[in-house]
């Protein structure tokens, strides 16, 4: 009996492995099916969408947003050495915010959102202020628009929520023109202060609590990631975001290379100056940086 006992235990074995890969496979089948076009949730809860469209609208916010533009076309403008009006594209557009501040000084602009309630204040926005901006509805997986179409790309605070985030980024790539740039902001793990979770040092959390706080986010608390239907699943540094993009052919230069030193103070412009030359004191800096922006130019 022990000797027959044991092909057949081997093939019980052979057995179980096939249905193991075979429910690895549908696993993965389904969650490849969770991420497609078709399956994006477009709704929102009513307090986010309430939230972002009173927080864009605040004078500091609109500060950064101008900001924002400005830094990308004084590199721009250094590099290029023009200052002719760009095709831009906000993906994550939210209320618009980012886009409105581009087509106040006539740029081509465009914006992408995958809420759609948002979207609406957005477009809506547009209209009162008479701004002709391109507002699609739609993900960063699969941008509707053509190859090397723009020249400015901008991600704010969005990587972090689309679990194929690599994806993203060749989209990105793929319809940015030679010459132009691509800004990214998103989370950053060196930092422990942080906002998409309302809980304590959440960037350092290990992976398998990260999880059990996102499934509580999507169920039973959506609190703790303050509504958002999409909470944050991927935590970058900027170290590794700038190779990202490096290994797509771009340079990368992180937030402290993007200070406009000439509207600094003498302080201001020393300590910048030493992060700069200094790599352990970078890298102190995005320790106590709660999230990474790094912009990159494309050869």
């Amino acid at each position: 009996m022990s000797m027959r006992s044991k092909p057949l235990d081997c093939k019980s074995d052979e057995a179980l492995q096939d249905v193991t890969l075979i429910q690895d496979e549908q696993q993965k089948a389904a969650e490849k099916e969770r991420f497609t076009s078709a399956s994006w949730d477009h709704s929102s809860h009513e307090q986010f969408v309430a939230y972002y469209a009173e927080k864009s609208l605040r004078p500091e916010q609109l500060q950064h947003f101008r900001s924002v533009r400005q830094a990308i076309l004084r590199i721009l403008r250094e590099r290029n050495k023009d200052e002719h009006k760009y095709d831009m594209v906000d993906i994550g557009c939210n209320a618009g915010g980012q886009c409105a501040a581009w087509a106040e000084e006539g740029h081509r602009v465009h914006g992408l959102d995958i809420n759609e309630p948002l979207l609406e204040v957005a477009k809506r926005r547009a209209k009162e202020a008479g701004h002709n901006i391109d507002y699609r509805l739609g993900t960063a997986t699969e941008l509707p628009w053509p190859d090397r179409s723009m020249d400015v790309c901008i991600a704010m605070e969005l990587l972090e929520h689309v679990r194929d985030w690599q994806r993203c980024i060749n989209e990105f790539n793929r319809i940015l023109r030679p010459g132009g740039a691509l800004l990214l902001t998103t989370t950053n793990t060196l930092c422990p202060r942080q906002s998409e979770f309302n809980l304590p040092a959440y960037s350092w959390y290990p992976a398998r609590l990260k999880r059990h706080f996102e499934n509580l986010a999507v169920t039973t608390r959506p609190e703790l990631a303050n509504h958002a239907k999409y909470p944050a699943v991927n935590w970058f540094d900027p170290y590794s975001l700038g190779a990202e993009l490096a290994s797509r052919g771009f340079i990368w230069r992180d937030r402290f290379d993007l200070v406009d030193t000439a509207k600094k103070g003498i302080l201001a412009k020393v300590l910048v100056g030493a992060i700069r030359a200094l790599p352990p004191l970078r890298l102190l800096a995005h320790f106590c940086t709660s999230g990474t922006m790094v912009l990159g130019l494309k050869e």
